[in-house]
C-alpha cells in the first residue's frame, strides 16, 4: 500500500508542470496560435525562479519572475507570429532553441548551489487543479471562452463581430507563456530545489504532445498529465531493475511530439482540431 502511495505521489509531482504547461499551450492553440516554444519558455522561467528565490528568500516574487520571464520570452513569438506572420512552427522551434540557451548560458553561476529556502509543494498542485477547472468553465461557459474558441475556429466570423483576432491571439499566446513560466518555477522551487541545465528535460515536448492527445480538453489534460507521471514512475523503476536503454526513454519526448504533429494534422483535416490552427489571419482573407 505504501509503495501504491509513494507511486501516486510521485506521478502527481511529475505530472504537476506538465499539466500547467499543457494547460497554457492549449489557451495558444485554442485561438489558432501553435507554439512549439513550451520548452524554452519553461527552462526561462526556472531560472528566473531559483535566482529570484535565492537573492530575495521570497517564493511569490520567485514564481512572479518566473511568470515574467516566461510571458516576455512568449512575446517574442507572439510578435514574430501575428503581425509579422511568421511560420508558427518555426517560431516555436526558434523560441525553444532561444530560451534553453540563454537559461543554460545564464545559469552556471547557478549550478551546484542547492535552493535557500523550502517551498512547500501542495500550493503548485492545488494551483493546478484549480486552473484546470477554471479554464474547463471559462471555455465551455462564458464569452470570453467562445471568442478564444471562435478565434481558433472562424477567425473571421470574430473578425465581423467588431473583435480584434490579433489582440486575442496574442492574449492567449501570453498566457500560454505565463503557465510554461509556472511550469518552471515549480521545476526549480519544489520538484529539483536548485539549478541545472537542461533541467525541463523534455517537458516542455510531452506538453505539446498532451495538449493534442487529448483534444485540447483541460480536464482530460488533467488525466493525461498523470498518465505521463505513471510512465516517468514506471521508467524510472524500469532503469533501475533492468539494462533497458536509457537512450530511449530520453528519445521519448521528441518521438511524442512528432506523432502528436502527425495526429494534429490528421486531426485538423478531420474537422476535430481548431480550424485556423497555426494560420496566420489577414482581414479580408480568404
Amino acid at each position: 500500500m505504501n509503495e501504491i502511495s509513494s507511486a501516486l505521489l510521485q506521478a502527481v509531482s511529475f505530472g504537476t508542470p506538465i499539466l500547467l504547461a499543457c494547460l497554457g499551450a492549449t489557451v495558444n492553440e485554442r485561438a489558432g496560435v501553435s507554439n512549439l516554444g513550451v520548452e524554452g519558455m519553461i527552462a526561462v522561467g526556472a531560472l528566473a525562479a531559483f535566482a529570484t528565490a535565492n537573492s530575495t528568500g521570497n517564493p511569490w516574487l520567485a514564481v512572479g519572475a518566473a511568470i515574467a520571464a516566461a510571458t516576455a520570452l512568449a512575446c517574442v513569438h507572439a510578435v514574430a507570429t501575428i503581425p509579422m506572420r511568421a511560420n508558427q512552427f518555426v517560431s516555436g522551434l526558434a523560441l525553444t532553441l532561444l530560451g534553453t540557451g540563454l537559461a543554460g548560458l545564464l545559469g552556471k553561476s547557478y549550478e551546484g548551489f542547492p535552493l535557500a529556502i523550502h517551498v512547500p509543494e501542495w500550493p503548485f498542485v492545488a494551483l493546478a487543479g484549480l486552473l484546470t477547472l477554471l479554464l474547463a468553465f471559462v471555455f465551455s461557459f462564458t464569452r470570453p471562452g467562445l471568442i478564444l474558441r471562435s478565434t481558433g475556429e472562424n477567425p473571421a466570423a470574430v473578425d465581423a463581430l467588431g473583435i480584434s483576432v490579433p489582440l486575442v491571439r496574442f492574449v492567449a499566446v501570453l498566457i500560454g507563456g505565463a503557465f510554461s513560466g509556472l511550469a518552471g518555477a515549480f521545476l526549480s522551487l519544489v520538484y529539483r530545489p536548485s539549478w541545472m541545465d537542461n533541467i525541463s528535460g523534455g517537458l516542455g515536448w510531452l506538453a505539446v504532445a498532451l495538449v493534442i492527445f487529448v483534444a485540447w480538453s483541460p480536464l482530460r489534460a488533467a488525466a493525461g498529465a498523470l498518465f505521463f507521471g505513471v510512465l516517468y514512475y514506471l521508467q524510472f523503476r524500469l532503469q533501475g531493475a533492468t539494462r533497458f536503454p536509457t537512450e530511449l526513454l530520453a528519445a521519448l519526448p521528441y518521438l511524442l511530439v512528432l506523432v502528436a504533429l502527425g495526429v494534429a494534422g490528421a486531426r485538423q483535416a478531420a474537422g476535430h482540431a481548431p480550424a485556423a490552427l497555426g494560420r496566420p489571419y489577414l482581414r479580408g482573407e480568404r
